[in-house]
């Protein structure tokens, strides 16, 4: 019986570690998007390659692949707030 509980315990123990120690997925902005019919604008921006994204978009009508907008016009950043008096 001790045994049980001895591996129950060492068990949670082990999965409340992996829990613990595993953190959000970090979002990739790659540069090429399928948009059209059915995925919309942006659509699916999950290509890092032009080639990929035709292959993906190829069958699929009313989709065509484009430069992602968030690449293309970059993640706007915070500047300095300049006072004018």
């Amino acid at each position: 019986m001790r045994n049980a509980m001895l591996a129950i315990l060492a068990l949670l123990s082990a999965e409340a570690a992996t829990i613990a120690g595993s953190g959000p997925a970090a979002a990739v902005d790659y540069p090429w998007c399928v948009q059209g019919i059915g995925v919309g604008i942006p659509g699916d921006c999950s290509y890092r390659t032009y080639a990929q994204c035709m292959a993906s978009a190829s069958g699929r009508g009313g989709v065509s692949c484009n430069v992602n907008p968030r690449v293309a016009f970059g993640q706007q950043r915070p500047g300095r707030r300049y006072r004018h008096y």
